[in-house]
């Protein structure tokens, strides 16, 4: 039986498992009851399992029949602060929202563990099952590889991949070689002047203009010091100066979200930063403060592993149910701190209700997800495993 006819069977398991997790989400690196679910969902299988220290994620190691090189593939595990507003019967109610699909990450790769478990006479060699906390913004991906995660069967992996639902036609598989999502960047500017009474500006030094020169500069910098061709993207999420109408504060402060798409532009955008508010706030008699943190790093995929996984997805399910996407997404991924060590692919799978992609997107709280992907999703794991360390009997 295919990896294909397996996961099809396995579906009705799995989405029993998927609707209890998304019914019960829970947020950051602390996720007790969705790690003791998982935990439960792999009982049974005869896997070696470390369980997280810093968080509570699962390292799962399935060892094959005969020795071999290891592959990787993860599932991320957390939920997002949404309310839901979906009206599913399972939706949840505790104020948080698997919003982001993890409810099916998880239960895609618990059913790829139960997979390739049925064929373990096949394979030469191991595969490292990822179960990760706080991939939302909270780093949870470091603290696994800071915890040894990819020295856990002794050899780094080979190969790693994940696979994330997105709205679109069910079942569409898609990914590209190089960068595949964008480096996730914080910026923070603080401009220093002097405050002073409102009706008396020219006896003050007022930070506000300053700071609104940069917000606006900003964007012109995005257009005119950076290729078109390997572009960012600049967003001023916060602004903060003052607390009542009649005082020029001796502050005045932003946030912003930069998303870029190589390595080169994300280390320029810090020099560019410093040095157009510095010159700016000079400008108008102040001094200003940045501080450029990255979040996450550009997903990069591996151009050999990806083009030999969209063959082997192909292969699999079909032409038609398989592209090479032709642009980067600009949202940012905790998986690309696996692949600066592993080269490895990171795949989108879309699954909307209706088939098309005119849905809300991930992160809204009435977005829906189609779960009946889940045999396929975790056959397709199953199968990129399979491509590296499967034998005949």
């Amino acid at each position: 039986m295919s990896f294909t006819e397996a996961g099809a069977a396995l579906r009705p398991a799995l989405v029993a498992l998927r609707r209890e997790l998304h019914a019960d989400p829970e947020v950051g690196l602390e996720l007790p009851r969705t790690q003791a679910r998982i935990l439960a969902a792999l009982e049974g299988l005869n896997l070696e399992i470390t369980l997280g220290k810093s968080t509570t994620s699962v390292v799962a190691v399935l060892h094959g029949a005969r020795p071999g090189p290891t592959v990787l593939l993860r599932g991320d595990m957390d939920g997002l602060p949404v309310e839901e507003l979906t009206g599913l019967e399972y939706a949840a109610t505790n104020g948080a929202m698997h919003a982001c699909g993890h409810d099916l990450h998880i239960a895609g790769l618990v059913g790829a563990a139960r997979l390739l478990a049925a064929r373990r006479q096949e394979l030469a060699g191991n595969v490292l099952f990822m179960f990760q906390p706080g991939e939302e913004g909270h780093g949870g991906a470091r603290h696994m590889l800071a915890e040894g995660l990819l020295e856990t069967t002794g050899d780094k992996p080979i190969a790693a991949y994940a696979v994330h639902v997105q709205p679109g036609p069910a079942g569409v598989f898609s990914s590209r070689p190089g960068a595949m999502l964008a480096g996730a960047n914080g910026l923070g500017i603080t401009v220093n002047g002097l405050g002073g009474h409102a009706s008396r500006p020219h006896a003050a030094i007022d930070p506000v203009p300053a700071l609104m020169e940069i917000a606006t500069a900003l964007q012109t910098m995005a257009t005119r010091k950076f290729d078109a061709l390997d572009p960012i993207v600049v967003t001023v999420t916060l602004l903060k100066a003052g607390e009542v109408i009649n005082v020029i504060p001796d502050k005045a402060a932003l946030g912003a979200t930069v998303r870029t798409l190589s390595k080169a532009s994300t280390e320029k955008l810090a020099v560019e930063t410093k040095r157009l508010a510095e010159n700016i706030a000079l400008a108008h008699g102040c001094t200003a403060e940045v501080e450029f943190h990255v979040a996450y790093p550009v997903t990069v995929n591996d151009p050999g592993t990806t083009a030999a996984a969209l063959l082997t997805l192909r292969n699999q399910f079909g032409s038609d149910r398989v592209i090479q996407a032709e642009n980067p997404v600009m949202a940012s991924e905790d998986f690309s701190v696996v692949l600066e060590e592993v080269p490895g692919t990171y795949i989108f799978l879309a699954c909307s209700p209706d088939g098309s992609d005119a849905q809300e997107f991930n992160h809204s709280p009435r977005v829906i997800f189609d779960d009946s992907v889940l045999g396929d999703q975790a056959a397709a794991l199953a199968q990129l495993a399979f491509s590296h360390l499967g034998t005949v009997n």
